[in-house]
């Protein structure tokens, strides 16, 4: 099988792309650097700085669609905004020529989306792929509209699944950016921390993307995370403790909103997410327990 990735040297396509090949499979990764792609990815890989690179008469069996600029790194300017639309839309839309010229379609789109679909919420309700009580703002309109884009490829006669991914827990992502704080004792809970944190391992984020890919009856949205989220403060005692330091140094919501002003929203608030449609189709996590995919991860 041939599968083309876009932001497959990030942490989750890098992840991906080592599981495929293990398997014998033949990826392509779309890069905008391929010496800096080929260092993280090694030789095995093909890269290409752009898809005029894949001919009419080529045959790619599957797309994993994962390119975007990080959401929660820095405060949303308008022109911030813009570049967080512009790199999940406008290559959404590139593969959706792609896939128009090629000679044989590809069976499947595994497309990236976020929980950040449901908005941010600051109450206890379970929310499954068909939950449609969504809070507008930013960080759903951005998801709803890339959503959007990628199912267009269904008019073409491929498979739409799009993933809308927790907090990805492994060697990297998210996490190493708590760690420094926490390894030093200063870590703790944001804002209230009763907000919900959906996690999945990263194990088990590439375990659901090859499953879409595998499975063919499979199409639509599904919440990429473990069943049982963890609000912000369980977190923070379980980090503290699978690091072996303690954990209760609170930050205030107001200094988050100094820091990242409306970008704060993604940690203040939360969504308690819920696998419904992968558990319904048969996903069996690896980690459905925080404490075990915190030691695994680190």
């Amino acid at each position: 099988m041939k599968v083309l990735i876009t932001g497959g040297s990030g942490f989750i396509g890098s992840a991906l792309c080592r599981s495929l090949l293990a398997d014998g499979h033949e990826v392509v990764v779309l890069t905008r650097s391929s010496s800096r792609a080929a260092s993280r990815l090694g030789g095995s890989v093909r890269l290409i700085e752009g898809l005029g690179a894949i001919s009419r008469e080529e045959v790619i069996d599957a797309i994993v669609n994962l390119a975007g600029a990080p959401i929660v790194d820095r405060r949303w300017s308008e022109a911030r905004k813009r570049l967080l639309r512009a790199s999940r839309l406008d290559t959404t839309r590139d593969l959706l020529r792609l896939i128009e010229r090629l000679d044989r379609r590809p069976d499947v789109l595994v497309s990236g989306s976020a929980v950040g679909y449901y908005g941010s919420q600051d109450n206890d309700h379970l929310l499954t792929e068909e939950a449609d009580d969504f809070e507008p703002g930013f960080a759903h309109k951005l998801c709803a509209d890339w959503e959007a884009e990628a199912l267009q490829a269904e008019k073409l006669g491929v498979r739409v699944c799009l993933v809308r991914t927790g907090i990805v827990l492994g060697p990297g992502g998210a996490l190493a950016k708590m760690l420094p704080a926490f390894r030093f004792g200063l870590g703790g809970p944001i804002a209230s921390g009763r907000q919900w944190m959906p996690w999945v391992q990263l194990a088990d984020e590439v375990g659901i993307i090859r499953y879409l890919i595998d499975q063919k009856t499979l199409r639509g949205p599904f919440n990429a995370c473990a069943p049982e989220a963890a609000t912000n403060a369980e977190f923070s005692k379980t980090l503290g403790k699978v690091l072996r330091r303690p954990a209760f140094m609170r930050v205030p919501e107001v200094a988050m909103k100094l820091l990242l002003g409306e970008a704060s929203e993604l940690l203040v608030s939360g969504q308690r997410a819920y696998p419904r449609r992968l558990l319904d189709a048969g996903y069996q996590f690896q980690y459905t327990q925080l404490e075990p995919a915190l030691r695994a991860s680190l």
